[in-house]
This record gives C-alpha cells, structure tokens and sequence, in this order.
C-alpha cells in the first residue's frame, strides 16, 4: 500500500461528494444541512470579524495594527472550524444521516439495513446527537495538546502543521460516522476502522477540511463531505469480513442464486 497514493485517493473522495450532491434524488436531501451550515457560518463570521475589530483598535498599539487582519483571518478559521463545524454537524445531525442513506441507496442500489423512518427517526436523531457529543469530547482531547504546542518556544514551528493533520482526522472522523452509524457501528468501532487505513482518512479529511476554509465552497462543505464520506465507505472501507475484534458488519453478501466461482483444476 503506498500511502501517498492513499492519501490523494482519499483527498478525491471529498469531491466525488460535490458531485453526488447535485444529483437527482438526493438534492432534496441536501437542502436542510446547506441552509444551516450557511447560516451558521457567516452569522458566525460576521459577528467575530466585528468583535475581533473592536478587541484590535482598544488594545492592539498603532505599530502593531499591521498584525490585525492575520490574527482575524487565523482566529475566525481556527474557531469556525473548532466551534462552528461542530455545532453545525450537532443541529443538522439527523439530516445527514438520511443523505447518506440516499446516497447509499443511489450507489448501491439499496438503503442500509434498517435505516430508521417514522418513529424511528427520533430515536435516530438522539443516538445521532449523543454520538455527536462524544466526538466533540475525543476533538477537544485531540485539540488541547495541539494548542499547547503554539505556546511551546521552538515547537511553534511544527504547531500548524499539526494542527492541519488533527483537523483533518477529526473531520475524517466526523462525516466517516454518518454511513458507519447507519450500519451500526460505534464511535470507537469508526476510529478503529479508520486507523487501519489512516493515510486514505487523513486525505479525505484534508480535503474535507480545505472544503471548510475556503469562504463560499464552505457553504457546500458538510453535506459534500457526507456523500463523499458515504462514497469512501462502500467503496473502500467496508470489510468483507468483519475482524474478530470488533462488531463491523461485513459488506452485503451476493445473491442466492450467484453462480459459484470457478475453481482452478489441478
């Protein structure tokens, strides 16, 4: 396995869900979670771009005023990402998890298993937000060493990119859980899974997280990573066969009537 092949090969999977977004039968899927990520992004911006101006001009001196606009840039995105995607994914959380049950059915043919409607779905939307709370506990585990390293004299210069891969595996983690939730997979059996092909998650959330930044395309960033997502877990991720170690349901089976493969005579 080469891992920077990996690594592109997960990166591609972030616009694969760009594309499957726009596609009929999902569209209508995708509307609630785009109005709220856009919502709560550029509320969110506007309102630190204007607090962080008036923190600026009362304490910042004027020969300093230079570093104004790289300390907004750097501290909307470092708190958009760290605060903001969090709280969107936790509201939209039951509006992905049926995106990816259409985008399964789209590329498969087939809805998971037993996708939760009616009823259901409420319960759906409570296991989804209390999995959404035990990953923001593992971020805020992953985040914290990542920010002492910043205030650490000659590790600075290793904090960003570290900062980049923690972000990255956390939003690997973060979109990775809505079609493993629908097979039924917990938080610790997703990062478990992830792990064994860790340069394939890490491109996908790198892509994911460019996918955030970049003002605009963020709009589209959390339902384009979820079918992306969805597309990297049957197509790369889900196992054959489930290892010993952990309850991860196989891939599903072939038909009844499929033919056996030939052997090869001897």
């Amino acid at each position: 396995m080469n891992p920077a092949r990996e690594l592109a090969h997960g990166f591609r999977y972030a616009f694969v869900g760009v594309r499957l977004i726009g596609a009929a039968g999902i569209r209508r899927y995708v509307a609630i979670p785009l109005v709220i990520n856009a919502l709560i992004f550029y509320l969110a911006a506007l309102y630190l771009v204007e607090r962080l101006t008036g923190l600026a001009q009362r304490f910042l001196p004027d020969w300093l005023q230079w570093l104004f606009w790289p300390v907004v840039i750097l501290s909307v995105m470092g708190i958009v990402f760290f605060g903001f995607t969090y709280l969107a994914n936790l509201v939209a959380t039951p509006f992905n998890g049926r995106l990816a049950v259409a985008v399964e059915k789209r590329l498969t043919g087939q809805p998971p298993a037993d996708p939760a409607s009616g009823a259901g779905l409420c319960r759906q939307a409570l296991k989804a937000w209390l999995s959404e709370l035990r990953k923001l506990a593992h971020a805020a585990l992953c985040i914290i060493p990542v920010t002492i390293l910043f205030l650490v004299p000659g590790l600075q210069a290793i904090a960003p990119l570290l900062w980049f891969l923690v972000a990255a595996w956390l939003l690997a983690l973060e979109y990775a859980d809505y079609p493993m939730a629908n097979h039924g997979l917990d938080v610790r059996a997703q990062r478990a899974l992830l792990a064994e092909q860790r340069p394939l998650a890490l491109g996908f959330g790198l892509a994911a997280l460019c996918m955030t930044l970049i003002p605009v395309v963020n709009c589209i960033a959390m339902p384009a990573a979820v079918a992306g997502a969805t597309a990297l877990w049957i197509e790369r991720l889900r196992p054959v066969r489930p290892p010993a170690s952990r309850s991860i349901p196989p891939a599903n089976p072939p038909p009844a009537n499929c033919p056996p493969a030939n052997r090869p005579s001897s």
